[in-house]
């Protein structure tokens, strides 16, 4: 009977011990306080920095993979054209020593000297002299062919090497960026601030006071308002910020490369003062994630980042002294 109270006594301690695990653990769950708007905004705005230098890395390094590529698609084109010049000096070539040995010209050397006739004999010298160069002729284009073959060969598979491996290091960086700019959707959507945009936006009318190639560039720019910005994209449907200001200049026929990297080390001999800007300028944040167009009037237009469109803002409200310079197309 004792044994019996015992057990019941075990198996009695033996549940509440669990249950009081059990409420601990949820009150501990319960207890985590979820992050204040503040500290939601404090984290998007790191994400933001960190997802515009992620693009603008990504963007460079897909750009290198479409040198790449395309040195090699050019080498490829190139040995093709070897490979057909090499197979037509083939055919000359075995054409040629066919006739060498048709005619046999060693053989033809006691007939030129048995020629009664000298000019005769100096006629035929002559031929057997024009078929020698010739044969030389052949031979020669034949083997500086088969080198120039070798060598397109060479340059081509190190094109597609290289190309291959820069190929590797895009899946990498795309990877990292996805991942980055999946953290920052589901932040504001959680703050309620994912605007998805409209790619077939009409825009706004440009009614400012440029004039010229900038004036071109900034109305394509105000027609583009509403797109929605897409990490890597340039257009039409939608833009990150260095494909928006490329687009928007190569619409006025100014071609800028790709990158915020790029445009700024492009427009090195073209930067204006802070002080001196006019609308069409373009616009660099320090450590060059990020990049807009000048609109006057202390404002600027750019494509800004996940979750968010094509808009102009205040430079002030927005770069909050980030400000790294301007350059002038």
């Amino acid at each position: 009977m004792a044994v019996r109270r015992m057990r019941r006594s075990a198996t009695l301690a033996g549940a509440l011990c669990a249950a009081i695990v059990v409420l601990l653990t949820q009150g501990s769950a319960i207890a985590e306080p979820r992050p204040t708007v503040a500290q939601a905004e404090a984290k998007l705005a790191k994400l933001e920095d960190q997802a515009d230098q992620m693009v603008e890395r990504y963007n460079t390094v897909a750009e290198k993979y479409k040198a790449s590529k395309k040195k090699y698609d050019r080498l490829g084109g190139q040995l093709k054209s070897e490979l057909t010049k090499v197979a037509e000096l083939r055919e000359d070539l075995v054409a040629t020593a066919v006739g060498t040995y048709q005619s046999g010209d060693i053989l033809l050397w006691p007939g030129f000297v048995n020629q009664q006739d000298p000019a005769a004999m100096l006629s035929g010298l002559a031929a057997g002299n024009q078929l020698a160069a010739a044969r030389d002729r052949v031979l020669r284009e034949f083997d500086l062919a088969n080198r120039g073959l070798r060598d397109r060969r060479a340059k081509a598979k190190a094109a597609l090497d290289e190309a291959r491996d820069v190929l590797e290091e895009v899946r990498g960086e795309r990877k990292k960026v996805e991942k980055l700019v999946g953290e920052q959707e589901r932040l504001l959507r959680r703050l309620n601030r994912f605007n998805p945009g409209d790619p077939n936006s009409a825009g706004v009318r440009y009614t400012g006071p440029a004039s010229g190639n900038a004036r071109v560039a900034l109305q394509f720019a105000f027609a583009q308002i509403g797109k929605p910005y897409r990490w890597g994209a340039t257009g039409p449907g939608s833009y990150d910020c260095s494909g928006f200001t490329q687009a928007s200049w190569a619409k006025a026929g100014v071609s800028l490369p790709r990158t915020t990297y790029t445009q700024w080390s492009w427009g090195a001999s073209r930067r204006v003062s802070l002080d001196a800007l006019q609308p069409g300028d373009l616009l660099f944040s320090k450590g060059l994630g990020h990049m807009g167009m000048y609109v006057g009037g202390g404002k600027m237009i750019h494509a800004p980042r996940t979750g968010d469109v094509v808009k102009v803002v205040s430079l002030d409200d927005y770069w909050r002294g980030r400000l790294l310079g301007a350059v002038r197309p």
